[in-house]
């Protein structure tokens, strides 16, 4: 079944004294852009991230956020940095002289400037490198899963609208016959009221070619195939996004050229429900993997 582009995961994990969490989340995108925002004792170790996120991922913007804190449970209170505070301090009396309304910062604002807490995340042991990667490693399986199922809804939706393509396909063919034959009969009507003398073998030549023009059943034909190899890609277990999208330009195409090609109020109808239908499956088909 297809994955979404789209998903969230998070998992926490105690590598003592701090509890470590890891939030993930994704959105479309036409490649896979793997963004990480790491506390800094952790910047080593990004490439190693973007290795494994590769791994697991295929297309989509990913925005991985690793967050510290000292866990509860440790009996250990974090110690500030007089030396980071001050420095803090100085860029906010630079800025205020810059910007006299400038709103003052927080408590919670000071504290996540890097270096602040200084009884912290200052070594990674080879214990906790091990229990962050595999954290990592489990909420980018969550966020998998996540993906998975809404790539699942995504295909549910879009076998909805197939059907409806096909039904529509059904409706139209019994109505290609009788709407050659009143645009024939009105020509007739309007010839014979311009009182038009024509050589009967030059008018016949004529109405054959017009109703070339409006034959549709090759629109159709090809609606049903697109219809079928779409069915058939959603049962793959591969990034099927760039195919989908491919395949909803050429219905979209085809339903242009039968509104087009339509003198027929009921099939005209019909290929204006088929656009609004293939625009709806164009707008699922950009989240998909």
């Amino acid at each position: 079944m297809p994955h979404s582009m789209t998903g969230f995961a998070t998992i926490s994990v105690v590598v003592t004294p701090f509890e470590l969490t890891w939030e993930v989340r994704s959105v479309n995108h036409r490649f896979l852009d793997v963004s990480m925002r790491l506390p800094e004792p952790f910047r080593g170790l990004e490439s190693r991230f973007r290795k494994q996120a590769a791994q697991r991922i295929k297309r989509g913007k990913l925005d991985c956020t690793l967050r510290g804190a000292t866990a509860s449970s440790s009996g250990l209170s974090a110690a500030l940095d007089s030396a980071a505070l001050k420095e803090v301090g100085l860029l906010e009396a630079k800025v205020l002289q810059a910007f006299p309304e400038a709103g003052r910062l927080s408590v919670g604002e000071v504290l996540r400037f890097n270096g602040v807490l200084s009884e912290g995340m200052q070594k990674l042991d080879d214990a906790a490198d091990a229990a962050i990667h595999q954290a990592f490693d489990e909420v980018l399986e969550a966020l998998v899963a996540a993906r998975r199922a809404e790539g699942v809804r995504i295909a549910e939706f879009l076998y909805q609208r197939v059907a409806a393509i096909e039904a529509a396909i059904v409706a139209a063919r019994p109505l290609l016959e009788a709407s050659e034959q009143r645009y024939r009969d009105k020509l007739m009507e309007r010839i014979e009221r311009l009182n038009i003398a024509s050589q009967s073998d030059r008018l016949e030549q004529e109405l054959v070619f017009i109703a070339q023009r409006m034959d549709i059943a090759e629109e159709l034909d090809r609606l049903s195939g697109h219809a079928d190899e779409i069915k058939q890609i959603l049962q793959r277990d591969e990034p099927i996004g760039r195919r989908l999208d491919f395949l909803i330009q050429e219905l979209n195409r085809e339903a242009n050229t039968m509104s087009s090609k339509s003198q027929d109020e009921e099939l005209t109808k019909i290929s204006v429900d088929l656009k609004v239908g293939i625009e709806q499956m164009r707008e699922q088909v950009q989240n998909l993997e």
